[in-house]
């Protein structure tokens, strides 16, 4: 008596695909065959990112500070003092230096994100229309994205804010002298408004990036909805409040998210139009770590003010990459 074979569904033998045991059925072999290739990778990337971060947490635990002299240390690396344990954790965070970087953080990365996410709304849904010259302007557009953060705060620092030859003192006066002034008000503006002078170099900067996602999400949004609601008489600003922005909530959630992480770690722009002065006025936490680390030569304390916002941007880029995974959820189960 012959065993008859189980028929494999007709999809698969027109495809000429056979079905795969299930993930769970494969031998330790088989499941090792398969990670095989991906093991060199791994160690790569434990050997960059991982060993470098464990030896920062080791230092943050010690009073090292290479202007005063000591014994050397158990790592061959400098002089420190004593062992600090959670000393300079607890520095961290009940210094009023660091506390001022703190909230000066979350000052420029709130104000950032937020004007950058209404602007880009706008603009992502102006050139999600159809006009003459739409390929130019989405350039045009997403330019300032591309340009070097270091080469964008010296635009922003001598071009535009400088005193003297700057276009906005310029425009200024050009403005006076229409209305028969011999000549207009020289303003500061990184002296007088420090921190919204750099706000507003870091808008221009990352606008462009939050468009590009949000258009990405209004070109993904089905064209029969919106076609049913406009047969449906309902107005634009009914489409956008009950069809567009519900749509476009997880695009909003990744555009806060990522934009979160990298403004959070902006260093070029302090450094390079303000210097975090006057005084600590728009000093952040990366800048206010270089100066820990270059100016004070307190590697435990900069290293442990490193390992806080390390664990701060996991946090928030955990919550981002879950938004991306189910936005490639929606994307599948389309």
């Amino acid at each position: 008596m012959s065993a008859t074979a189980t028929p494999e569904p007709k999809e698969q033998v027109r495809s000429g695909q056979r079905s795969r045991p299930p993930r769970h059925e494969l031998s330790r072999g088989q499941k090792w065959r398969r990670r095989g290739p991906l093991l060199p990778a791994l160690i790569f990337t434990i050997i960059v990112t991982q060993l470098p971060f464990l030896l920062t947490i080791v230092i943050s635990t010690l009073n090292w500070n290479v202007l005063q002299p000591g014994s050397k240390n158990f790592l061959g690396m400098g002089n420190y003092s004593s062992f600090a344990g959670f000393d300079n954790y607890r520095t961290v965070f009940t210094d009023s230096r660091l506390r001022d970087a703190v909230v000066n953080t979350m000052v420029l990365t709130v104000s950032v994100v937020l004007i950058s996410l209404v602007l880009g709304l706008v603009l992502a849904i102006l050139l999600d229309r159809r006009f003459p010259g739409r390929g130019l302007a989405r350039t045009l557009l997403i330019a300032p994205f591309l340009v070097m953060p270091v080469a964008s705060a010296l635009i922003w620092k001598h071009a535009l804010y400088n005193p003297d030859y700057g276009l906005f003192n310029g425009a200024l006066n050009w403005v006076w002298r229409l209305f028969g002034a011999e000549e207009g008000p020289v303003i500061d503006y990184v002296s007088t408004t420090p921190m919204p002078a750099v706000i507003a170099a870091l808008v221009w900067q990352w606008t462009p990036f939050m468009m590009l996602i949000l258009l990405a999400g209004l070109q993904s949004q089905p064209g029969d909805v919106v076609e049913a609601a406009k047969i449906d008489r309902a107005s634009g600003i009914q489409t956008f409040r009950y069809i567009t922005l519900p749509h476009l909530r997880r695009y909003i959630e990744l555009s806060i998210l990522l934009g979160s992480i990298y403004v959070l770690q902006t260093f070029d722009a302090i450094f390079t139009i303000t210097q975090g002065g006057p005084g600590s006025a728009t000093t952040n936490l990366p800048y206010e770590i270089y100066l820990t680390l270059f100016r004070k030569f307190e590697y435990g304390e900069a290293a442990a003010a490193g390992v806080v916002v390390v664990i701060g941007s996991i946090v928030v880029a955990t919550f981002a990459l879950r938004v991306i995974s189910s936005l490639f959820s929606e994307e599948h189960s389309r």
